[in-house]
């Protein structure tokens, strides 16, 4: 960055552009943890450049998808630590690219502020960084606007966008799916990356006591259940495709399983879940008893102890769940495909 480049009026107006030079020299080291073959640019140009390895796939398919933190951000503002809303940002773009049955390839943040304040945003970087290496993709680019009167000074949004991608004959769209095939569990880590705003009213999180061990989460404080980061699911479902016939993938985000499951599911058949199978975590027992509120809500809000779903052929179930398990993931059947119209029933 050049150093002579300053501006007194715009410091006057709440922006200080050299705070950005200073934000950019502390992310680089968090940034080189995610370099990939491909990169073909540095931090600080006007566009991320990224060479694209095809050995191997014949029909090249990019697939792309961007989102935010939402109001977990909440959370991090209130317990001052924000070098884990980096790791949602990316898993919540990855993990709906890694649905279609393609490898993320690269990603890209925004931040945007009210006071740019270099530590922070190097700590929010940080968490990108750890998602990216967990998905395997390279942070190859962002942006980080500073923008007094319109965010308070001590708080911040972020939104990422990630691209990937896919062999045309390996998309994986349903198409595939028939009665009797083996609907599969992979556990989240806790709430990941929505539902908040009912969260943050049910606990009323601005008054509550966030840092107390809690006996009815194993000793964890609510502050510390509640920010746990979202997990990222990349590399044990690439792992699986290679080996198994995947015929649909949720991301169970926003509207919890009767929103997300159906999305994978074609007309005419739907997901029987077995509600005594799914493993749901004390947090969201938490919830419900701490606002009253009823399991179909809860089925419709949250991920409940279930961050994605895969379908496989029965026959091929055993060994689905023997490659997820070695590949880290604690996988497990949950529910099976039959004829119906109704697309997901929980009973």
């Amino acid at each position: 960055m050049d150093s002579t480049s300053r501006s007194q009026a715009y410091a006057a107006a709440g922006v200080d552009i050299t705070a950005g030079y200073k934000a950019v020299e502390l992310m680089k080291a968090h940034i080189a943890r995610t370099l990939t073959p491909g990169v073909c640019s540095d931090i600080g140009g006007f566009g991320g450049l990224f060479a694209l390895d095809l050995t191997g796939i014949q029909k090249p398919v990019l697939v792309s998808g961007t989102d935010g933190v939402g109001t977990k951000l909440k959370l991090a503002f209130l317990l001052d630590k924000h070098d884990t809303v980096g790791i949602d940002c990316v898993a919540m773009c990855v993990n709906d690219i890694i649905c279609c049955g393609a490898k993320p390839l690269f990603f890209l943040d925004y931040i945007a502020c009210g006071k740019n304040v270099p530590e922070r945003i190097a700590q929010i970087v940080s968490g990108v960084a750890e998602g990216c290496v967990q998905a395997g993709a390279a942070l190859i680019g962002g942006e980080t606007a500073e923008m007094p009167g319109f965010y308070p000074a001590d708080e911040y949004d972020l939104a990422g966008y990630s691209t990937g991608v896919v062999d045309r004959d390996r998309i994986i769209d349903h198409s595939a799916m028939v009665p009797g095939d083996v609907v599969i569990a992979l556990p989240s880590s806790g709430v990941h990356s929505n539902g908040f705003s009912l969260v943050r009213k049910v606990f009323d999180v601005e008054h509550a006591d966030l840092k107390a061990p809690l006996a009815e989460l194993g000793g964890r404080s609510l502050g510390e259940t509640l920010l746990t980061p979202t997990k990222i699911y990349v590399k044990p479902v690439l792992a699986l495709l290679e080996q198994v016939q995947v015929k649909g993938i949720s991301h169970i985000t926003g509207g919890g399983f009767y929103e997300n499951i159906p999305r994978s599911i074609p007309d005419g058949l739907g997901a029987k879940i077995d509600r005594a199978s799914v493993r749901v975590l004390p947090i969201f027992d938490l919830i419900a008893k701490a606002g009253n509120i009823p399991e179909r809500d809860m089925f419709n809000t949250f991920n409940m102890g279930v961050g994605m779903s895969l379908v496989v052929a029965a026959a091929d179930a055993e060994r689905a769940l023997r490659i997820l398990r070695e590949n880290g993931e604690d996988a497990y059947c949950m529910g099976v495909i039959e004829k119906s119209e109704e697309k997901i029933a929980i009973c």
